[in-house]
């Protein structure tokens, strides 16, 4: 029997009212284990609706019983991370480790919207003028709404979500329809926790339901994190149509391994961040830039780790990489193989030949090496087990093409110099940063986002800068009668 999976709106599971299905594969196995219903534009509308609805009174709510709501769901969450973490193992592939860590960083984004009294105080000045005081407040938006991508079902939902409801907002989810299960499970937590119903929805679907959420005139923001080209089309037709728009996009993150590295420590890094969840992370290390002559034990190092990594079904404990989402997208990632051959790097360990399951969607992992920028396994964002690495003579050679590259997520540089990691923080032209870390994504009181095409907009995700985007400031200037010297009857006697 085929599972349907339908949509949450009003606060309950709502089946698809057409017949617009996208399967849902195991990519361990290849099968088809579920069809995902896809919203149309008159279920967009019906569900956005009902949202808006219930945004008014959740907007009044005072922000004490917010997060008291915040504060039960973080215990759910909790308390189930592990059942979670198995359904985006099983939906998405990634390890059970990597699905783990993935609710619990999303985890800690609900911990920072629990203190949202703190998050939303305003400032006072009093006696601005003779009786004259000035105030500032921050006040919700609405009904808000997020596109979220396949690798991070739990995380980055909980990155737009845990703020903006914690806010006042209504929030509406469109989760990829690759590994759409976790959307509705998070949904029920919310639910058990107190949420009133329709301020968590989620919307199945595919470019309909997207476009019929930036198109809607009670959809006040939206939220985004894809490929760059995504990100700019959802950039420019969001504020076309007049909504706040934030829409992190792709990237290219290099890690510069200077020659004073410990190169078995920046080995074990580039092994972690350029294989781990199958390089399906929009952190993920994907060059490798090996400065002066620590190039050849570094890529030495890298190469004898990889066949010690276990290639399988994600839900065994013994594994290391799992699948990639879907075959055509294990057979893209494995054309780069084969482009960056012909162009003339030099494949060191070819993914294509590794022992891996026949079923599923499996590739190995890839080294290349002497890669150059104008390669197309260099240029463009090939989201899978491919590291490439760049050789270059100096560190400014080094910093120069790091910067000149149109990608600007997260860098990272590994080195035992005080001076030039410091000097690397200053003149490195990306949005995060790693010294001897090799994904630098920042803890949830901090916040997440690259530059240039790694980001449209001007807001990043999550942090100081989630509240800020989740809400709209005004200031309030105020005069009231001074007793002394008014001449409105007050109830009380008058002096001076």
């Amino acid at each position: 029997m085929t599972i349907h999976i339908g949509h949450w709106i009003g606060g309950a599971s709502v089946p698809g009212s057409t017949d617009r299905t996208s399967p849902v594969h195991n990519p361990a196995t290849g099968e088809i284990t579920g069809l995902v219903n896809l919203a149309s534009v008159q279920e967009v509308d019906h569900a956005v609706r009902s949202a808006s609805k219930a945004a008014t009174q959740w907007s009044r709510a005072p922000q004490s019983r917010r997060a008291a709501v915040l504060f039960s769901f973080r215990e759910l969450l909790q308390g189930r991370s592990a059942d979670l973490a198995a359904i985006v193992t099983a939906e998405h592939g990634k390890v059970l480790s990597d699905a783990a860590g993935e609710v619990a960083r999303g985890l800690e984004n609900v911990e920072f919207a629990t203190s949202v009294p703190q998050l939303m105080k305003g400032g006072f000045s009093e006696q601005v003028s003779t009786g004259v005081d000035v105030f500032s407040i921050r006040q919700p938006l609405g009904v808000v709404a997020g596109v979220t991508p396949f690798n991070f079902p739990v995380m980055v939902p909980l990155w737009m979500c845990a703020n903006a409801i914690a806010c006042g907002n209504a929030f509406v989810l469109k989760p990829s329809e690759k590994d759409p299960s976790a959307a509705l499970f998070l949904a029920q937590l919310w639910k058990d926790a107190g949420l009133p119903d329709g301020i968590f929805t989620v919307l199945q679907g595919d470019k309909v339901a997207v476009d019929a959420l930036l198109a809607h005139p009670e959809i006040a923001a939206l939220s985004f994190v894809g490929s760059t080209p995504i990100a700019k089309y959802i950039y420019e037709t969001g504020t076309a149509a007049g909504k706040r728009i934030q829409a992190l996009g792709g990237a290219k993150n290099h890690m510069i391994v200077l020659p004073d590295a410990d190169v078995n420590m920046a080995a074990d890094a580039a092994i972690s961040a350029g294989y781990g969840a199958a390089g399906e992370r929009c952190m993920a290390i994907s060059v490798v830039v090996a400065v002066g002559d620590i190039a050849d034990r570094l890529v030495d190092a890298v190469a004898e780790r990889i066949p010690r990594l276990t290639i399988g079904n994600g839900a065994a404990a013994s594994t290391d990489m799992g699948p990639l989402i879907t075959g055509e997208h294990r057979d893209r990632v494995a054309s780069y193989i084969e482009a960056g051959a012909v162009a003339g790097a030099k494949v060191v360990v070819d993914g294509r030949q590794a022992d891996v399951p026949q079923e599923g969607f499996f590739l190995g992992a890839t080294l290349l090496d002497s890669v150059s920028p104008e390669m197309s396994v260099y240029r463009d964002e090939i989201f899978g087990p491919v590291l490439s690495v760049v050789r270059c003579e100096t560190f400014d050679e080094a910093i120069a093409l790091i910067n000149a590259n149109q990608f600007a997520n997260g860098a990272a540089i590994f080195t035992r110099d005080g001076g030039a990691a410091r000097r690397f923080q200053t003149e490195v032209e990306v949005g995060m940063v790693g010294i001897n870390v090799p994904i630098p994504v920042p803890v949830a009181y901090y916040s997440f986002g690259g530059w240039k095409a790694s980001l449209f907009g001007d807001s990043h995700m999550y942090g100081p800068e989630g509240i800020n985007f989740y809400t709209r400031g005004k200031v309030v200037t105020s005069r009231w009668p001074d007793p002394a010297t008014s001449k409105i009857d007050l109830g009380f006697p008058q002096t001076r």
